[in-house]
């Protein structure tokens, strides 16, 4: 299921947050959305599952215009920061969210085993989440996005604040989720997780700067950092307001 942003524009209190954005998500790929803390990515996931509706354009899954409550069941979400209770287990949190779901008791059951192995806490299951570590309860949080089944799988900084060795495992499983046939998205300020991607969409206040093969940006760049892109589009900007403020004079 191909993804779709068509000039999407958001603003909060006449502030504009996402700036006309427009990109094509194929399916089966992971996409990171990339830059640095405002750029609009935590508005951009919002708007991809219809949280928040654009002041203009359009999004689109396959056909489908999003909002539409039919892609809750084809959307898996993990947020930036963890939604669990922390006075239940691991198994009694997955048992609430399945249950949300809709998904039947003995499905529920079969399935809960099914994503505690995936993300590596079949041993933590009947642990309270109060007693997880941070690792633990993102890797809980992905077991949550991953109950139903979705086509595809939306999150929200997944990796900050985790250590290199857990970073890895996570993304190990992220492959793992592709070659099922699933579609991730993954926002991140973290530049290193860029790496990991088929294609990236770099924002920039909220601006789309880039968007291309993990590859192809890199040959744009003279150091192999993609960090370098941000800051050639800072001085671009920083250029143009310059050129806008001499003709204004």
């Amino acid at each position: 299921m191909d993804i779709e942003i068509s000039h999407v524009c958001k603003s909060f209190a006449k502030k504009e947050i996402i700036r006309d954005v427009t990109f094509k998500i194929m399916s089966g790929d992971i996409v990171g959305l990339l830059g640095p803390s405002g750029s609009g990515k935590t508005t951009t996931i919002r708007l991809l599952i219809g949280a928040v509706p654009s002041d203009s354009g359009e999004i689109k899954f396959g056909d489908t215009k999003v909002p539409d409550m039919s892609l809750l069941k084809k959307i898996g979400f993990m947020p930036q920061n963890d939604a669990l209770y922390d006075d239940l287990s691991g198994y009694d949190n997955l048992e609430f969210f399945a249950g949300l779901y809709g998904l039947k008791k003995s499905d529920a059951n079969k399935r809960i085993k099914e994503v505690l192995e995936i993300v590596g806490l079949t041993d933590d299951g009947k642990k309270q989440v109060v007693n997880y570590s941070g690792g633990m309860k993102k890797r809980l949080s992905l077991a949550a996005a991953l109950l139903h089944e979705p086509d595809v799988l939306l999150l929200d900084e997944p990796t900050v604040g985790i250590d290199p060795v857990l970073r890895r495992s996570i993304w190990n499983q992220f492959k793992k989720i592709k070659e099922a046939g699933k579609t991730i998205i993954v926002s991140t300020h973290v530049m290193d997780d860029v790496t990991e991607c088929d294609k990236a969409a770099l924002l920039y206040r909220g601006r789309l700067i880039e968007y291309d093969t993990v590859q192809n940006l890199l040959v744009k760049t003279e150091n192999g950092r993609i960090e370098e892109l941000f800051f050639m589009a800072d001085s671009r900007e920083n250029a143009d307001n310059r050129v806008g403020e001499g003709e204004t004079a």
